[in-house]
């Protein structure tokens, strides 16, 4: 499998505190892996070092070979990194298309002046990736709440809304942070479904954070754990549920 993250000794402190420490991970081209650790653990530092949110104060960070240290979020999401969020962001009073249509703005040509004069251009464009979008939505079984205020959704759905407009930006990694929070059983399994369905028919790579070790072991190739800021093994979900350190780092030492 063609290696599509590469991170390495990636390290940031904060005020003296380091809050990630050599942190490492590979990522393949279609890979879907689970990155797990306690409360506190470093997990979203991490996802913020890899999206521009934080500069590392060493290491790197590659993508299909390219360094993403010192890029902008806008750069990197430009370079094909998507994320969402534990806390839900969406535009809750736009529309649930509006919504991804946003996601689409870096593909859009039209000038400003084409939108002010409502020019052939423009109208075109738009018609195009309104067309996108209720694509994108339909995947997600949305296109009936197409129209609707983004706030007005269930729970479940709204968490599918946020990893639709993730998607509209055409991500060559797709980052999920705990997209099961929140969530019942029923909604967590067709989540799992929804996010096999995601790497199936975008062939994306996902790292996926998430506490519900339920979806993790149902679906990931590989899960690295995460405590202290530093990586304490990695494998398959087989090797991790039977490994000592991690048993160890979950439930305590034994007498």
């Amino acid at each position: 499998m063609t290696k599509l993250l590469d991170v390495k000794n990636l390290s940031v402190s904060f005020g003296g505190l380091k809050a990630v420490n050599q942190f490492e991970i590979q990522i393949g081209s279609q890979e879907l892996v689970g990155l797990i650790g306690p409360n506190g653990a470093g997990k979203t530092t991490v996802f913020n070092l890899l999206t521009g949110v934080y500069t590392p104060t060493e290491g790197s960070i590659l993508l299909d070979g390219n360094s993403l240290i010192g890029k902008g979020s806008n750069k990197i999401v430009n370079m094909g990194v998507a994320r969402t969020f534990q806390n839900i962001r969406l535009f809750k009073n736009l529309s649930v298309i509006d919504n991804v249509k946003i996601a689409f703005q870096s593909q859009m040509k039209y000038s400003a002046l084409a939108a002010v004069l409502r020019l052939p251009s423009y109208w075109k464009e738009e018609k195009l990736f309104e067309e996108k979008a209720l694509d994108l939505l339909k995947i997600f079984k949305l296109e009936n709440f197409a129209y609707q205020k983004a706030c007005n959704l269930p729970y479940g759905e709204q968490r599918k809304l946020e990893i639709a407009r993730a998607l509209a930006t055409e991500p060559k990694l797709l980052l999920l942070d705990e997209p099961a929070a929140g969530m019942n059983p029923s909604e967590t399994n067709e989540l799992m479904e929804t996010i096999r369905l995601v790497k199936e028919k975008f062939e994306i790579a996902i790292l996926l954070i998430e506490h519900d070790m339920s979806l993790v072991m149902g679906i990931c190739e590989k899960v690295a754990v995460l405590e202290y800021g530093s990586i304490i093994a990695s494998g398959s979900p087989e090797q991790i549920q039977n490994d000592p350190r991690v048993i160890a780092s979950y439930l305590g030492e034994s007498d």
